[in-house]
């Protein structure tokens, strides 16, 4: 048996990408400000956006719970409720997009 031929380039994806996942984010991915005055290429905040999410959900959680002793604060608490959902849906997305390998 030979050995591969190292100048031609295998056609089998990597284990990561076989995965879903990619060791640099989605291939699809283009970034207009890359190399743009000399910076380097933007990356998502991801884990800022998770930890602003949490903090968030966290947050109205409370308020919530504070605001149902109060019969004069309904809309209040409907309110925080409303942004607790939207917060927990936040940080669904965001572990989804962190699970396909995206960057941040």
């Amino acid at each position: 048996m030979s050995d591969p031929d190292p100048t031609r380039e295998s056609t089998d994806p990597a284990p990561d990408a076989r995965a879903g996942r990619h060791a640099a984010g989605r291939p699809d991915h283009h970034d207009p400000t890359a190399g743009l005055g000399g910076a380097p290429p933007a990356h998502s905040a991801l884990t800022l956006r998770l930890v602003l999410a949490s903090f968030g959900l966290v947050a109205c959680i409370v308020g919530a719970v504070l605001a149902a002793g109060a019969p004069d604060l309904r809309g209040m608490l409907i309110l925080l409720i409303v942004l607790a959902v939207v917060a927990a849906v936040d940080i669904l997305v965001i572990l989804r997009r962190k699970r396909r390998g995206e960057p941040g």
